[in-house]
Parts: C-alpha cells; sequence; structure tokens
C-alpha cells in the first residue's frame, strides 16, 4: 500500500491518513538523531500494511535526511530485521540488548 506519510514536526510524529483516520510514527529529534518511539495504525485499518509501507517511508526520509536512528518502537525494531539494507542507519551507539 502507498501512502501519503508526512512529516508533522509540531506533535513530533509522521502522519498518514486513511478514510479519516490518522495513523503515525512517533519521534523525538535532536540534531543528527531522530529517536523511533511508537507505531500505531488506528484498530479500523490494521492488517491492510500501513505500518510497513510509513515505515519504509520514514526510514526513507531519515536517509535522505542523512540522521541516526535509535529505533525504541517494537515494530519499527522488528521491521528492520527484516529489512537489512536499513540498518545502516541505527545508531552504533545504540544497544539494542537495554531495551
Amino acid at each position: 500500500m502507498e501512502l501519503n506519510v508526512k512529516d508533522n514536526p509540531a506533535r513530533h510524529r509522521f502522519e498518514a491518513t486513511v478514510e479519516g483516520k490518522t495513523a503515525f510514527v512517533d519521534y523525538r529529534r535532536k540534531p543528527g538523531v531522530i529517536k523511533v518511539m511508537h507505531t500505531e495504525v488506528p484498530k479500523e485499518l490494521e492488517g491492510r500494511g500501513i505500518a510497513s509501507s510509513m515505515t519504509r517511508q520514514v526510514l526513507q526520509q531519515i536517509a535522505a535526511e542523512r540522521l541516526e536512528l535509535i529505533p525504541i518502537c517494537p515494530y519499527m525494531q522488528s521491521y528492520l530485521k527484516k529489512h537489512p539494507e536499513y540498518q545502516s542507519l541505527i545508531n552504533i551507539r545504540f544497544d539494542k540488548s537495554k531495551q
């Protein structure tokens, strides 16, 4: 599924609206670093690939901005395990064993 994902810096999240409902990826930024905290898709929209599409687009945006990623969000962590092409974005100081 292809979505129109937009950054909403005022709310610290990337958002996509589908059928009047908003799915989002919550983040915190510091200069050069983005910490992805949580991914949420409304129950009515689950099972349609929305989280996956949003996550891919968010990772592409992070790469384009040359940010280091700290993936706190369990969904993001799972996605990264399945998509090693994004491993280079992960902040090397982030210790996955301490989550």
